[in-house]
């Protein structure tokens, strides 16, 4: 018997987006997959004992057996991840094991005000670093400005190479108990904003403004400046049309890869501030021992972190459609 012509069915084309964004998802997934994975493994290899910690060492070895078996931490590894992945799908990130609340309504009124001072920070960090690197470009290029430009290099060179917790003392130390301008601590009002928001962004603002001058002066070399300036375009319409949506691309890229130490930061910054956010409550879960608290902050923390880089990523993909083409 003779076999028909074949007949091939053409594909249909994928549309750059999808292809783009489905990537981006399924990449962001797998990274939660890691994070959940890590987080779960990391709290359980610190060495001590956290039930014992939490009911103190006074505490009988019966209760704190009957304790360890009641939360399960009595069982195999491999069995304490099952349920845990069991109860994050029902939304259950466990029970602390100091206060014995839910996890989950401690995430829900701690998370705001992380989120607050992280993403203003963020804000603060682009709204400087942009125009800022763009003028200080445009003001040095060609050699012009020596000593702006050194006093430029030196300046951010130092911000950038100063720990967060440092950069909130020092703030804490000038403005808040020297000149009394700003609360020390707390989070009543837009004053305390400041010293928090100012002390996560210093450093990354530092680090992306050198980035943005570099690439401004790159990007005030091309052939097509050359040109804005031969047409005697005026000085605000070649840098703000032509130069700053090249220069802006570049920036996010870099913004983007500051995310985590941002909100790495706040851990720090919010026990120094005594902000009411995750952070605070994970530097107090870590010396607690409290296994549940602290492994729902990284989790949230690293999803945070995640999510914001996949906006920044669109968000690129949105000003420069070349990147969501390559992704075919």
């Amino acid at each position: 018997m003779t076999r028909g012509p074949t007949v091939s069915v053409p594909r249909l084309p994928r549309h750059p987006w999808t292809v783009f964004l489905g990537r981006r998802i399924l990449r962001l997934f797998l990274s939660l997959a890691v994070v959940l994975t890590a987080s779960f493994a990391m709290i359980r290899l610190i060495p001590g004992d956290p039930v014992r910690a939490a009911l103190g060492v006074d505490a009988a070895p019966d209760l704190v057996a009957a304790r360890r078996h009641a939360l399960g931490l009595d069982t195999p590894f491999l069995t304490q991840y099952r349920h845990y992945l069991g109860g994050l799908l029902h939304g259950d990130l466990g029970t602390s094991l100091t206060t014995g609340t839910p996890v989950a309504e401690l995430v829900r009124t701690r998370l705001p005000a992380t989120l607050e001072i992280a993403g203003l920070a963020f804000l603060v960090t682009l709204a400087v670093a942009l125009p800022g690197g763009l003028l200080v470009a445009v003001r040095t290029r060609d050699g012009r400005r020596p000593r702006s430009e050194l006093a430029f290099t030196v300046v951010t060179a130092g911000l950038a190479g100063v720990p967060d917790f440092v950069l909130a003392a020092g703030l804490t130390a000038l403005l808040a108990v020297g000149l009394q301008l700003l609360p020390v601590a707390g989070a009543a009002g837009v004053e305390s904003f400041v010293l928090p928001v100012l002390a996560l962004s210093l450093a990354p603002a530092a680090v992306l403004l050198r980035i943005v001058r570099m690439e401004a002066l790159r990007v005030l070399g091309e052939d097509y400046l050359r040109t804005a300036r031969s047409k005697r375009l005026s000085p605000a319409r070649r840098y703000l049309r032509h130069a700053a949506p090249n220069t802006a691309t570049a920036a996010l890229t870099v913004a983007g890869s500051l995310l985590p130490a941002l909100v790495a930061g706040t851990v720090l910054v919010e026990k120094v501030f005594a902000w009411p956010g995750i952070g605070s409550a994970m530097a107090q879960s870590v010396v607690a021992q409290d296994y549940p608290v602290v492994q729902a902050m990284v989790l949230v923390l690293g999803t945070t972190v995640l999510l914001a880089g996949l906006l920044v990523d669109v968000l690129l993909a949105v000003l420069d459609p070349r990147s969501a083409i390559r992704e075919m």
